[in-house]
């Protein structure tokens, strides 16, 4: 390009430049690369579902960091001291302040509540573990929530023994082993505990023969059904259809998380809780319904419509970069489409002026020379103009001019000529 297009153009190019980073900068910020996620405790359905989580925001560039707690009710307390970005939380369990300050993406299964029985043990239903030893999960634990909220619901309240603070894994080995008379979990039937206590004869899943009262009674509780044979229809487990009470968990966020984080967790979500289950038709679960938190417009608009149109068709960062860069579109367009506009017409007249300015000289030269009389007398003025020819011949002008500077150097060939041949200007007026 000729340095006296660079002249025009380089300016036009640094605008541009200068208004895609100021507009960038502007934009809305880009996620964040890491998000802490409360997991419950390990060994739990709460942690197995983390880790698909971690594993496939891991696979679009985002890590998770795992927190383990103890269950629902430290989730929610760390989400609310800001100590989590998000968290798997039984239903049921928030309340205004949580509500104020906290989010849902939705309900993502059913969490019944499982009361498991030595064999043995004269308890037929719930109220009838008030004097024996019962474990009700450790505190900060959704099982402990609900266990209380239930004990309330069958009268007041129960002497220690019955309130036992022991972990999952410590509570299962402990009802095996004979040193507990029943324990309770609030958990997905698909963890590994409650399945492998489902097929020990040492144990019996008690029945809750009054759910559907217990649901009309108590917020964010639902009644479901184990149907007869769903665990193992060859080992007919369970061997009779038992009713039960559960609460939903739901994927619950900090209210101001970056808009691009909550689609993928809906899209990570779908995934891990879009198929069937035992308590489930596939595609019930995500959804808004059963989520006791507040959804925002983001999601609720995913749920409506799906991902986006760049999220269908690139990766999470393209889509992400693409999704905030595209507001930049206007403001550029609005500056770069005049400015481009305008430089070309700036160029022509640049070069142009670089020919025309010399017509100046030539037109006082002309007058100059034509007040002289013909002869020696316009010989300076001859000299002056094959000197302005010598200079105009130095020009560097594209080739797209040249017929322009051509032009110049012929008109003062054609004054060098003229002066030759005419009579003093003074002579021809008077």
């Amino acid at each position: 390009m000729p340095r006296e297009a660079w002249r025009i153009y380089a300016p036009v190019i640094a605008l541009a430049l200068l208004g895609f980073i100021v507009a960038f900068m502007l934009m809305d910020p880009a996620p964040p690369k890491q998000i802490r996620f409360a997991a419950g405790a390990p060994g739990g359905a709460y942690h197995a579902y983390a880790e698909e989580y971690q594993r496939l925001l891991g696979e679009q560039g985002i890590e998770v960091v795992l927190v383990d707690t103890a269950g629902s009710i430290e989730n929610l307390s760390l989400l609310m001291a800001g100590e989590a970005d998000l968290a798997l939380v039984q239903g049921g369990l928030s309340g205004p302040e949580e509500e104020a300050r906290l989010h849902s993406l939705g309900g993502l299964f059913e969490e019944p509540f499982w009361v498991f029985v030595r064999s043995g043990v004269a308890a037929e239903e719930f109220g009838d573990l008030r004097a024996l030893r019962l474990s009700i999960g450790p505190e900060g634990s959704g099982t402990r929530a609900l266990a209380t909220t239930l004990q309330q619901a069958y009268g007041g309240d129960w002497p220690a023994a019955a309130r036992q603070t022991l972990p999952t894994g410590e509570a299962t080995a402990a009802l095996i082993a004979g040193q507990i008379d029943a324990a309770a979990f609030a958990a997905s039937p698909e963890a590994p505990y409650v399945q492998a206590l489902m097929r020990n004869p040492a144990v019996r899943l008690m029945r809750f023969d009054r759910a559907e009262a217990i649901a009309r009674r108590e917020a964010g509780l639902s009644a479901v059904t184990l149907i007869r044979g769903v665990a193992d229809v060859g080992g007919n487990v369970p061997s009779s259809d038992i009713p039960l009470v559960a609460a939903v968990a739901q994927l619950a966020v900090q209210g101001d998380i970056h808009p691009a984080i909550e689609s993928v967790l809906l899209d990570a979500a779908l995934t891990i809780h879009g198929k069937r289950s035992v308590f489930s038709p596939a595609g019930r679960f995500p959804n808004m319904q059963d989520a006791d938190l507040p959804v925002s417009k983001q999601v609720a608009r995913h749920y409506k419509d799906g991902p986006s149109f760049l999220r269908r068709y690139f990766p999470f960062a393209v889509a992400n970069f693409l999704d905030r860069a595209w507001v930049l579109a206007i403001p550029l367009l609005t500056l770069g489409f005049p400015l481009v506009r305008a430089a070309p017409p700036i160029y022509r007249w640049r070069v142009r002026r670089k020919i025309y300015v010399w017509y100046k000289d030539l037109r006082a030269l002309e007058a100059k020379g034509r007040a002289l009389p013909r002869g020696h007398a316009r010989n300076g003025v001859q000299r002056e103009l094959e000197k302005l020819q010598v200079e105009i011949g130095k020009l560097d002008v594209p080739l797209s001019y040249t017929d322009d500077l051509y032009r110049l150097r012929s008109h003062i060939e054609f004054v060098k000529q003229l002066l030759i041949s005419t009579e003093p200007v003074t002579d021809l007026v008077a």
